[in-house]
């Protein structure tokens, strides 16, 4: 009885080493027939895993993922004129910040916008030499971090101050902006540089820029003659074959050109002329610049035209001016608005309801056949 007791006990302790044994020395019995089955298993089980942290949607290709999060929205850009960190700018930034040179409400209609742009009036350096000319503007590098508090993408440099202290200097201009982040148009150390689009994505479309003057002190500024210069446009032959060559890689291409006569209301024949001819070139918005005061507003083929800006952030003060927002809709139409403003002790700011209105009125009466509602909107009158 006892040894047949303590056989069974045997018999089992040996059945149970057999199953561990089993178990235990499955993987070199299986070889790599075993090690193919794993590595297929784990890959299974990892994709298993991706997909379920990834959801339907995140699981497609890279290019489906890129095209969900770029869905087309109305992309808002905003325009002021003439500015230069100049006349007692360097003080007044200096006591007070960028709240001492433009009001915050103001300031908001510029940072609040997808794309801002403005036109740079001066040179960014230290060095260079002096022109002779009657105005020369200069300013120190070290003030570009103001067009960041600005909300300032992108500006021009087309202009008849670009070169105030000569080519060294327009290079330190370059210099300072590229390295600050800031894009500019209209000049370049290069022909091909200074006539460059330059190129924006936002809510899922491609926004394109270019600028040129056709106010230069001497011929020699003009990019053609010498280099670095700027991109000109006396002729508007070459700015058209850009914008039709950017059109054909941009939803929406915007064109600052610095033209007209200083203190001039009014806009010349031939800058009537030529706008109409950038924007039947492919343009869908012009913007200019140079006379110090506002222009009028124009719609051409259901195109924007705005003949002068005005001065923005300038002299101490300024008696009329005014930022624009222009909003883009999913179909690459345009709406305008204006902001008016003026400049009290160096700081621009909103001008008050009642003067806001006077400013639409005169507006309307510089311009060809627009009407600007109480908010701002400008359309075509009816």
């Amino acid at each position: 009885m006892r040894s047949s007791v303590i056989w069974k006990i045997v018999a089992g302790l040996f059945a149970v080493a057999v199953v561990l044994g089993l178990f235990v020395f499955q993987p070199w019995n299986g070889g790599e027939d075993a090690e193919v089955v794993n590595r297929q298993e784990s890959a299974a089980t990892e994709q298993e895993l991706l997909e379920n942290s990834q959801g339907p949607e995140e699981s497609q290709s890279t290019g489906d993922t890129q095209d969900a999060q770029e869905e087309t929205r109305d992309v808002t850009m905003a325009f002021a004129g003439d500015v230069l960190f100049d006349y007692g700018f360097p003080e007044r930034y200096d006591a007070g910040g960028i709240d001492a040179v433009i009001s915050p409400e103001l300031r908001a209609v510029l940072t609040d916008a997808d794309i801002a742009m403005v036109n740079h009036e001066f040179c960014f350096s230290t060095g260079g030499v002096k022109q002779d000319k009657q105005y020369t503007f200069r300013v120190d590098p070290k003030y570009v971090g103001a067009f960041h508090e600005l909300g300032v993408d992108i500006v021009t440099l087309a202009n008849n101050h670009a070169l105030d202290y000569g080519r060294e200097a327009l290079s330190d201009t370059f210099t300072t902006l590229d390295d600050a982040g800031i894009m500019y148009a209209g000049a370049g150390e290069t022909k091909e540089r200074a006539k460059e689009l330059q190129t924006f994505q936002s809510g899922g479309r491609t926004f394109g820029f270019l600028a040129a003057s056709r106010v230069i002190p001497e011929g020699s500024w003009n990019v053609d003659n010498a280099q670095p210069g700027l991109f000109c446009t006396y002729d508007d032959t070459q700015l058209c074959a850009a914008i039709t060559e950017a059109k054909q890689e941009c939803d929406y291409v915007t064109v600052y050109v610095h033209w007209g006569i200083e203190r001039d209301s009014m806009p010349q024949d031939y800058q009537v002329t030529m706008a109409r001819h950038y924007i039947d070139a492919g343009a869908d918005l012009v913007i200019g610049s140079h006379t110090h005061c506002l222009q009028g507003i124009e719609f051409y083929n259901g195109k924007p035209i705005l003949y002068g800006m005005g001065n923005f952030i300038f002299n101490t003060t300024i008696n009329s001016t005014m930022a624009v927002q222009v909003t883009v809709d999913e179909n690459n139409e345009s709406t305008v608005r204006v902001f008016p403003a003026y400049a009290k002790d160096g700081c621009t700011q909103l001008m008050s309801e009642a003067s806001t209105t006077d400013l639409y009125r005169y507006l309307e009466s510089i311009s060809f056949g627009i009407t600007i509602d109480d908010g701002g909107i400008v359309s075509p009158a009816q």
